[in-house]
């Protein structure tokens, strides 16, 4: 039995790509359907950010958001903004409150640096050097790409092995900022701590959690609440791409985890 049998788990469509630092080891279902990414647009946002900061356009101290917050606090959900607001539930840096409004308002401040929408950096700067052509971004920073597992596969295989980040901004974007926050992980509760990095979900030590019990905790990633996801073990040096035709529920909660130990098992070592 292969590991991405277990897709057939969740009882309704499902797909998925497994990578190593070669390229695709494995897929299965439809991969080239064009999904909606919804939260997994904000690891885009993210490596965007990074792009930026690479090219001295921005910096992570740069104040942005809320009174005293920073870009970094906006990337990595500490800002205080409420989920979809901009009212704020409490001062920057005081707790990790998941937040769209955050991730958009750091985005705002990026087109404001970069003179241009994100809309037009990301196909040229991000989606059009790795062959992401069918990626559509729609405008909302947060929950707006949408594209086939092969273009977030090649996203995924670029956060397994970067080719566009020098070695210093790949490590600020993928390093957990503000470590010992404690949060709500949306679907998953509280979680103390509750580790992000630059858009990206870090793993840590969660629990419950969408990854496997076998994922280290250096695990980067995302979930969309319809029904995409992926992550990326350095450790491991495996990548998993997942799609499905269903807003995230119980059985993503159930059988993500599962699936990804088999994958970690059958690809792993």
């Amino acid at each position: 039995m292969s590991s991405l049998d277990r897709l057939d788990e969740f009882g309704f469509e499902a797909a998925a790509i497994v990578l190593g630092p070669e390229g695709e080891r494995a897929r299965r279902g439809d991969v080239t359907l064009v999904r909606p990414w919804r939260s997994v647009t904000k690891t885009l946002t993210g490596f965007t950010a990074a792009l930026a900061l690479q090219e001295g356009r921005v910096d992570l101290e740069d104040e942005a958001g809320p009174p005293g917050a920073t870009l970094r606090h906006l990337l990595a959900h500490a800002s205080g903004y409420f989920y979809e607001s901009e009212s704020t539930l409490q001062a920057p840096g005081l707790r990790r409150h998941y937040s769209n409004y955050g991730i958009d308002e750091a985005a705002r401040h990026l087109e404001r640096a970069l003179g241009r929408e994100l809309g037009d950096w990301i196909p040229e700067r991000l989606a059009g050097p790795l062959g992401m052509t069918a990626l559509e971004w729609t405008g909302s920073a947060s929950v707006g790409a949408r594209g086939p597992l092969t273009d977030l596969a090649l996203f995924a295989g670029e956060l397994l092995r970067p080719t566009l980040l020098e070695e210093r901004w790949y490590t600020e974007l993928t390093s957990v900022q503000f470590p010992e926050l404690v949060g709500i992980m949306p679907g998953f509760g509280k979680q103390e701590p509750n580790p992000f990095a630059l858009g990206l979900e870090v793993r840590g030590h969660k629990t419950p959690h969408w990854t496997g019990a076998g994922n280290s905790p250096a695990t980067i990633g995302h979930f969309g609440m319809l029904g995409t996801a992926f992550w990326v073990d350095p450790e491991a040096d495996l990548a998993l791409v997942i799609g499905t035709s269903h807003d995230f529920c119980d059985a993503h909660r159930e059988v993500m985890p599962r699936l990804a130990d088999a994958v970690l098992e059958e690809f792993a070592g």
